[in-house]
């Protein structure tokens, strides 16, 4: 963007921030709260998959009303297991507009993604448009409930068992979110939750494979330890992807706080909106009856003739106030090169995701985050657009 970086910060030349404010932070305990537990796990020497991981799998199976919680080492390595557990084979229709982690754990999985356009209201898969991808080499359904916001849950599952397929759910960002009143969790086959800093529920790093199908949670945990069932003879090409007791000991004391969490990120997004609604050019992503975003994400889109600057522009501008902005998700899936240099997709059937991913940007949100601090951003995009004409 020539010659905006060469410009004062908008309002009146001082940021709206002295320093730099984060576009995420988790939030987490004092160390001293955790200390007597790592105590015991240094005294124990047993320090991965063991008390504590156990503690914090069922205790994240009691909150999320599931049959059983697999603890991994990630999101991703959890996808990857699924992934091979299921014993998924061909195609697998998948949406671009989402982390690239998504589809490279099909592409570990010798695995072809077909990609399906997104929904231009609530950026999650288009539902529509799914059964005029399918083919005899399909296996499977990834959805994913983007930036905490469920997917359409109901027509998936009617979809996948029309046709015979398994339904798996990246849900990394969706811990705590709600479909027609039931946790995000125990749907589909399996459902993926990441723990990673910037998720509502961290444990530093780590993630949680969640179903209610025993066979598939036995596989998934002989897995994540290689595939070794305990004697050495490994039952299929496994990972090391076991977690480590004290990143669940952090996911144990998070998950006590998991409803007051979800719920300060909600009244946070409610200022959000209230505070940008009369600013042309913004809107946001739309949630559905009856269900509960957990704002991992708080994402806007900007319309360019409307609101007089590209979205580009606008992550300048708001980095010259201080204000860390990430674009999410830019470039979408289908025109990362890990793709582009095995197959070109069909661009004219993901004209949604180009769009959305070109003019959507992601705003500051965290757990403990100030409401004051949101008013100053939606104040600092507010003066943006009142100058636009001099950017």
């Amino acid at each position: 963007m020539p010659g905006v970086k060469d410009k004062p910060a908008i309002l009146g030349g001082k940021p709206a921030f002295s320093d730099i404010f984060p576009f995420a932070q988790p939030t987490i305990p004092e160390l001293g709260e955790l200390m007597p537990q790592l105590k015991e796990i240094f005294s124990s020497k047993n320090i991965t998959n063991c008390k504590y991981v156990r503690e914090f799998e069922n205790s994240a199976a009691k909150y999320l009303g599931v049959k059983n919680a697999v603890a991994v080492s990630s999101c991703t390595s959890g996808l990857l297991l699924a992934c091979r557990a299921l014993g998924l084979k061909g195609e697998v229709i998948v949406p671009s507009f989402t982390f690239s982690a998504t589809v490279q754990s099909l592409v570990w999985n010798n695995l072809k993604p077909v990609f399906v356009d997104c929904d231009p209201k609530n950026f999650n898969i288009d539902v529509k448009l799914i059964e005029g991808l399918i083919t005899p080499r399909t296996s499977a359904i990834m959805a994913v409930h983007v930036f905490g916001m469920p997917a359409d849950v109901d027509a998936l599952a009617r979809i996948t068992k029309k046709h015979g397929l398994k339904l798996i759910f990246d849900a990394a960002h969706a811990i705590g979110a709600k479909y027609k009143g039931v946790l995000v969790g125990g749907f589909g086959d399996a459902e993926v939750f990441s723990l990673s800093p910037t998720k509502v529920l961290t444990a530093g790093e780590g993630g949680i494979v969640v179903t209610n199908d025993d066979a598939l949670a036995k596989n998934l945990r002989i897995g994540r330890d290689y595939a070794n069932p305990g004697d050495y003879n490994c039952q299929f090409a496994g990972l090391n992807a076991r977690m480590t007791e004290f990143n669940a000991v952090l996911g144990l004391n998070g998950l006590e706080t998991m409803e007051i969490k979800v719920a300060c990120r909600n009244k946070l997004a409610e200022v959000y909106m209230a505070s940008l609604k009369d600013v042309p050019g913004i809107s946001f992503q739309e949630k559905a009856s009856g269900s509960r975003s957990n704002y991992k994400d708080l994402s806007i889109m900007v319309d360019p003739k409307e609101f007089g600057l590209t979205r580009d522009v606008l992550a300048v501008c708001l980095e010259k106030e201080n204000i860390k902005t990430k674009k999410y998700y830019y470039p979408p899936v289908h025109r990362q090169k890990f793709i582009t240099s095995m197959f070109r997709a069909d661009e004219n059937k993901l004209k949604v995701t180009n769009h959305v991913s070109e003019n959507i940007i992601s705003l500051p949100m965290f757990s403990h985050m100030d409401e004051k601090d949101v008013v100053r951003i939606c104040d600092a995009i507010s003066n943006i657009y009142k100058h636009r004409s001099q950017i």
